[in-house]
């Protein structure tokens, strides 16, 4: 029998250390191509072999390639690798792969014997979610898709953007350097001129040098609405500390050619930050980030989320904001894109889908965000994401499904829906202020915010020196405006789109476009500025807060909670009716009375101060020339009042008492008339 020498023995323990610690470099750095091939090389050590396929299927899975993590999934295992997380990734495979009894099978089992509750309610949601795919396939479909044959090729072509006659992609064609990220070669941004989907091959052309850089990937690209601005994800070199070393850069073009890209100011070093696109009007950025929890508006649900960010009127971004849980989930949220009629489309795995990605489109129905599947034929088992309508019905989109050319190919689409009739409603208005002479002034640099009944900022817009601004709105609904600059007092008024909506079914036109208008007036904060408070009305001869007068009290109290920095006295004045000293009295216990209210609704007594004028301060003679009574003057005189004490004031905490409750009905008494 022959003996190896111990020599020998270290020497292949040794070798067999190295290739362990290269192919854990490998999958740590997300060289998951390296890493697959290392971790295959040790399937036929039995003793390896179940942990080798879980690093094998999510090598796959994390390169988005997970229809071929499926049979490594299926024998994975190992020493600390969770058992509930293998299956519920094998699950992924075998729904990007069409099997979905199978898939069923086992998130039967994982919604009942799973560990950890999260797992079990994931289970659970996608069960419910295959039950919503059999009733989807039961609805008809209007969508036509075609493969874009002329631009595809056997690498992948993915991210289509069209502007001005032309079609923007992303494609790993003509690149010899292999991403270890994927296996496949880097990408580059590549463009076509094109008439709708009718491409003239002989124009296609990769972007300039410096747009496309030399083994990096270069891809996912959107534009400003007047085509001077660019916005694209570069990144993933191979020499990164780590896998997540994609960001956003733009672009401007000057002089006849685009300026060498900068990275944006919103992208996390930490994090990978792609898909970006635009909004219609420009003034919003949509993109894809993995960005952990900072903060209330960056707290990440899961995998990748989408996010927004604005853009002022001097190009810069600012108040990146998470859409929130209706539309992130614990999967992955991506390629965000919003269209003409203010419909945000996006790409998910997380939501209830055939398989892979999916693409979904977010309505706003009756006040509620609603998020439905495409379905089929404009999803499939495979990744279905990247969509861009050129006009309202047709577009196109991205898919690696059965069929294509290659890899991922783009695809054209059109809806043949023939109740298709699209209404976009929209808002315009003008911030103004008043001048010396009480006539509107243009206010520009406005802050103007959309706000729907929940309290929830819909639309932000910052004015330019026109003052202009301009929402998207929609039908039954209402709204909140809020205006706000430095220097004035922060605005809120209501606009409501009830009952001014038009039948659809009534229009000829595939797209009509209704605005109405408005204004908004803000008014400059000054030192004893007096306001008048509109239907403050009291009982005769009493001080009591009247239902009426609640209510016009309620919007007083929503503008000291907008303007927390002002201090205010709050006046009441009476007519000439009785005598002198009683209107002193009455008006003092009205002005307290009003003043108490305002407590009672949370506002800091320390910012309040009442007054009681009487009849001292007449703004309508209470008398005619003639004697007689003036009982239109009269009405005039008996008014409330506030008035601006002091700028600058620091509100001071008020502990609220556990023991009293405000009784409103106590405040509400008389008839009202």
């Amino acid at each position: 029998m022959r003996l190896f020498s111990p020599f020998i023995i270290i020497l292949i323990l040794l070798a067999a250390c190295s290739a362990d610690k290269k192919a854990t470099k490998a999958f740590r750095y997300g060289k998951y191509q390296s890493a697959i091939d290392l971790y295959k090389k040790q399937l036929s050590d039995k003793a390896k072999a179940p942990r080798a396929n879980y690093f094998i299927a999510e090598s796959y899975r994390l390169s988005n390639r997970i229809k071929e993590a499926e049979a490594y999934y299926e024998k994975a295992g190992g020493r600390g690798i969770n058992k509930d997380s293998i299956k519920f990734y094998y699950v992924q495979a075998l729904k990007a792969n069409g099997k979905y009894n199978e898939a069923r099978a086992q998130l039967e089992d994982l919604s009942k014997n799973a560990e950890e509750e999260k797992v079990r309610d994931r289970a659970k949601a996608e069960l419910d979610g295959l039950s919503y795919l059999e009733n989807l396939k039961t609805k008809a479909s209007y969508y036509k898709v075609k493969n874009l044959e002329l631009i595809n090729t056997p690498s992948s072509e993915y991210s289509p953007a069209f502007l001005n006659n032309e079609l923007f992609f992303t494609s790993s064609r003509g690149n010899g350097k292999i991403y270890q990220g994927n296996g496949t070669p880097f990408t580059d941004i590549y463009k076509v001129a094109s008439r709708g989907a009718n491409v003239d091959l002989a124009t296609l052309a990769p972007m300039p040098e410096g747009i496309n850089s030399e083994n990096i990937n270069d891809g996912c690209i959107t534009f400003s609405p007047d085509g001077k601005t660019m916005v694209f994800a570069k990144g993933n070199s191979g020499k990164k500390k780590g896998g997540e070393d994609v960001d956003l850069y733009i672009s401007r073009f000057r002089n006849g050619a685009w300026q060498a890209p900068v990275p944006l100011n919103i992208n996390d070093p930490e994090a990978w930050d792609s898909s970006p696109s635009f909004s219609p009007d420009g003034r919003t950025l949509y993109f894809a980030s993995n960005r952990k929890g900072r903060g209330r508006d960056k707290t990440g649900y899961g995998g990748t989320d989408i996010y927004s960010a604005q853009m002022d009127s001097r190009g810069r971004f600012s108040r990146v904001k998470n859409l929130g849980p209706e539309i992130n989930t614990p999967g992955n949220e991506l390629f965000p894109y919003v269209a003409e009629d203010m419909k945000l489309y996006f790409a998910s795995d997380g939501h209830p889908g055939f398989g892979g990605l999916d693409l979904f489109v977010v309505m706003r129905q009756k006040g509620r965000t609603v998020i439905e599947n495409l379905g089929e034929p404009m999803n499939s088992s495979g990744d279905d994401f990247g969509i861009f309508l050129f006009k309202a019905d047709r577009g196109f989109f991205t898919s690696n499904r059965e069929g294509g050319k290659g890899d991922d190919d783009i695809y054209t689409f059109v809806n043949e829906d023939p109740d298709l009739k699209v209404v976009n409603y929209y808002l315009q208005g003008i911030t103004y202020t008043k001048d010396s002479v009480d006539n509107n002034q243009i206010l520009p640099n406005t802050k103007v915010s959309l706000v729907d009944a929940n309290g929830d900022v819909l639309q932000d817009f910052v004015t330019g020196n026109d003052g202009k601004f301009l929402f998207r709105i929609y039908d039954n609904e209402d709204y909140n405006l809020i205006g706000q600059t430095d220097g004035y007092l922060v605005k809120r008024q209501t606009y409501s789109m009830r009952g001014k909506g038009v039948d659809p079914t009534t229009l000829k036109e595939l797209v009509t476009n209704i605005t109405y208008d408005t204004i908004m007036i803000l008014d400059r904060i000054e030192l004893n500025k007096i306001f008048v408070l509109e239907n403050i009305y009291y009982n005769y001869d009493k001080a009591d807060i009247r239902p009426d007068a609640a209510k016009e009290l309620d919007k007083l109290v929503q503008l000291l909670v907008d303007n927390p920095e002002i201090k205010i006295e709050l006046s009441s004045h009476t007519d000439s009716v009785d005598t002198e000293a009683y209107n002193l009295d009455l008006s003092q216990r009205r002005a307290q009375s009003a003043v108490n209210y305002l407590v009672k609704k949370g506002i800091e007594s320390q910012r309040l101060v009442a007054k009681g004028y009487g009849e001292s301060k007449p703004i309508a003679r209470n008398t005619n020339p003639d004697g007689t009574d003036n009982p239109v003057g009269r009405q005039k005189n008996r008014r409330t009042e506030f008035k601006i004490l002091a700028i600058g004031v620091v509100p001071k905490k008020v502990e609220e008492s556990e023991d009293e409750e405000f009784d409103e009905d106590k405040y509400f008494r008389g008839s009202g008339n």
